[in-house]
C-alpha cells in the first residue's frame, strides 16, 4: 500500500480531508456522516472580562453536548485541520500541544502524539482542559471523558457550512467567538468571489481530483472536497467509477483515458511526488485532453495538505482552483 494512502488516512481522517475507513485503499472518507458542524450556548456574568463571561459553554460537536465550566488554557489539537483553526481564531496561546500531522501554522507544538492512533495517557501529560479529535479511534472520546478531560469530535464536514460550523464552534469553546466569527466572515468572502468568478461553460468542464497514486485513487463529489469543487460548476469523472459509494475509488488508467478530463488536478505532489510531467509520461495518457493542452495549466499540482484540510487555508486553494478554471478556457 502506498504510503500516500496512509498519509490521506491520517489527514484527511485526522484533519485531510476523518470518518469511516475506506475501501480497501486504507483511506478514510473526508465525507463522514453525520458530522455535527458544531453549536453553542453560554452563561454570561457581567463582572467577568469578555472571554470569562462566555463561560460556563455549552458547545455540541459529533460526540454530542460538551460541557466547558472554564475557558480552557491547555489545549491538545489531534487534528490537523482543527489546529489551523484554532491558531487562526487567536486560540494560539492556549493550544500547549498538537498531533504529528498539524505541520502548519509553523509555531505550532508539534509533539509525537498521534491522532491516527491516541494514546489517553499521552495525552494526559499535558493535563490538558480541552482536547480536539477528528476520529474516535482507539474510543478516545470514551478513554478521555473517564479522565475527566472535555473532549470536542469534529470529523470531516459534508459541506462549507459545515467547516465554517466548526470554526464558529471552536470560537465558542475558546473564547474566541468574535474572531471566529471574523474568520468565518473572511472565508464565506473569499470562497464565494472565487465561485462568483469561475466561468461556467454550457457543457462542465470535467476533472479527475488524484488522492494517490500509484493506483490511481481519487475524490467524488460525495465527499467534502468534491462537493467544493462542484460549486465551481465541474464534473467530476471518478462519480460513475464509484460503486461502493464510499467516495474514494481507485481507477484505472483505461478508465480515465476514456473518461477524457480537461483538467487533472493532483493532490499528491508532495506526498508522491507527482507532477505535470509525471503525468504526461503514464502510459496512455497522451490521448486525456488535460495533457493535450498542459501548456494551458490543465495539469495542477496542489499543496497536498491544503487540499486535505478544511480550515481557513481552504479559501486558497479554491481560488487556486477558480483560476485554473478559467485559464482552462483561455
Amino acid at each position: 500500500m502506498h504510503s500516500r494512502l496512509h498519509s490521506v488516512a491520517r489527514h484527511v481522517a485526522v484533519g485531510v480531508i476523518a470518518g469511516s475507513a475506506l475501501l480497501a485503499a486504507g483511506c478514510s472518507s473526508s465525507k463522514s456522516a453525520p458530522a455535527a458542524s458544531g453549536t453553542a450556548s453560554t452563561s454570561t456574568s457581567s463582572s467577568a472580562s469578555p472571554s470569562a463571561a462566555a463561560f460556563p459553554a455549552t458547545v455540541t460537536a459529533k460526540n454530542g453536548a460538551v460541557k466547558l465550566a472554564a475557558q480552557p488554557k491547555k489545549i491538545v489539537s489531534l487534528s490537523p485541520s482543527a489546529t489551523e483553526d484554532l491558531f487562526a481564531i487567536g486560540a494560539d496561546s492556549q493550544v500547549v500541544a498538537v498531533d504529528d500531522q498539524s505541520n502548519y501554522p509553523a509555531s505550532a507544538p508539534k509533539t509525537a502524539l498521534s491522532g491516527f492512533k491516541p494514546d489517553a495517557e499521552a495525552i494526559a501529560k499535558y493535563n490538558p482542559d480541552l482536547v480536539v479529535v477528528a476520529a474516535d479511534t482507539s474510543n478516545i472520546v470514551e478513554q478521555l471523558g473517564k479522565l475527566n478531560v472535555p473532549v470536542l469530535w469534529f470529523d470531516a464536514p459534508n459541506s462549507l457550512d459545515d467547516a465554517y460550523g466548526q470554526i464558529t464552534a471552536l470560537g465558542a469553546a475558546t473564547g474566541h467567538a468574535d474572531k471566529a466569527a471574523t474568520e468565518v466572515a473572511a472565508m464565506k468572502q473569499k470562497i464565494t468571489s472565487a465561485i462568483a468568478a469561475t466561468k461556467k461553460p454550457a457543457t462542465p468542464l470535467k476533472y479527475y481530483y488524484e488522492v494517490g497514486t500509484p493506483g490511481n485513487y481519487s475524490a467524488t463529489s460525495k465527499t467534502f472536497i468534491g462537493s467544493v469543487f462542484a460549486q465551481l460548476g465541474l464534473a467530476n469523472v471518478a462519480d460513475a467509477a464509484d460503486k461502493t459509494g464510499g467516495g474514494y475509488p481507485q481507477l484505472s488508467d483505461e478508465y480515465l483515458v476514456t473518461a477524457a478530463p480537461d483538467l487533472v488536478f493532483l493532490a499528491d505532489t508532495k506526498c508522491c511526488q507527482q507532477t505535470s510531467a509525471a503525468v504526461a509520461a503514464r502510459p496512455g495518457w497522451s490521448a486525456v485532453p488535460a495533457v493535450k493542452n498542459a501548456a494551458k495549466g490543465t495539469i495542477v499540482g496542489l499543496d497536498d495538505d491544503i487540499a486535505s484540510r478544511w480550515g481557513p487555508r481552504l479559501a486558497d486553494l479554491v481560488q487556486q482552483v477558480s483560476d485554473a478554471v478559467n485559464k482552462a478556457q483561455g
